[in-house]
């Protein structure tokens, strides 16, 4: 369809599939050594659907605040044990991190999956006290953006939490996927565009700041810029990456998005 070509990360970045690989290996390495040292609550739950579960990573002393971190692959792929690894660089900032699942397209609409996302935002809050910080990448960059807007029904004790919130390489104006392939599954009408779309609500109360790699797709740096513009939030570009390198510096302690998160 007319815009598959604009969407399609995986075919413009060499070795793509080997990315993907080394997420669920290193992954599945750091949850295990994270919860034999007794830093990690995993498969706790935050509603009774299957998915609806999230992993917690402790800092190693008392956590000063909590980062949700919310995963992407447009809304139909993947789950929160592709991406504990990348809790380690906030873990080691004194933060703890969750990472929630939730229920995946087409077996949810995204409004659906919003709202499962509010609830396991909640949930985490339950769990550590302090200033909350969402991010998420690319379709999680969509739904930590709705958790901002002010009709997702966030408790309002946990809506005066939240301290930040950096979507990395969001989706923030869904009316492109209409006319993708992904749309079979995905099921928007224009309704639901209107509703889910971030650039068509007010900016939220907390800080925002829009981070994307200087080297994705047009359509995704579009994206980051109508979104930045919407909420005249802060809008950084990180030079030399790609939609699937973009996260990797969420690793490292002291770089310039765990800064940006922690802002």
């Amino acid at each position: 369809m007319k815009n598959d070509r604009a969407y399609a990360n995986a075919d413009f970045i060499p070795n793509a599939e080997s990315y993907i690989d080394l997420w669920e290996t290193e992954a599945r390495a750091f949850r295990e050594t994270e919860a034999a040292i007794g830093r990690a609550r995993l498969n706790h739950a935050y509603g009774a659907g299957e998915r609806q579960k999230l992993d917690l990573f402790h800092p190693a002393g008392r956590a000063e605040g909590l980062v949700v971190f919310v995963h992407g692959g447009y809304w139909l792929r993947f789950d929160r044990s592709w991406w504990s690894h990348f809790a380690e660089g906030l873990t080691a900032r004194g933060c703890a991190v969750a990472m929630p699942s939730y229920t995946l397209a087409p077996e949810a609409r995204i409004t659906e999956i919003t709202h499962e996302i509010a609830r396991a935002v909640e949930a985490a809050a339950a769990l550590v006290p302090g200033p909350i910080r969402l991010t998420g990448h690319s379709a999680g960059g969509h739904l930590v953006a709705r958790m901002g807007c002010r009709d997702v029904a966030l408790a309002p004790e946990i809506r005066a939490r939240l301290a930040r919130i950096v979507p990395i390489s969001p989706l923030a104006n869904l009316a492109p996927l209409l006319e993708t392939s992904m749309n079979e599954g995905l099921r928007l009408d224009g309704d639901e565009v209107e509703r889910e779309s971030p650039v068509h609500h007010a900016a939220p109360e907390a800080p925002v700041t829009v981070w994307v790699g200087a080297e994705e797709r047009p359509a995704f740096l579009d994206q980051a810029r109508w979104l930045a513009g919407a909420w005249g939030a802060e809008h950084r570009i990180a030079p030399g990456r790609h939609h699937f390198d973009v996260i990797n510096e969420l690793r490292a302690p002291e770089s310039p998005l765990v800064n940006a998160i922690l802002a």
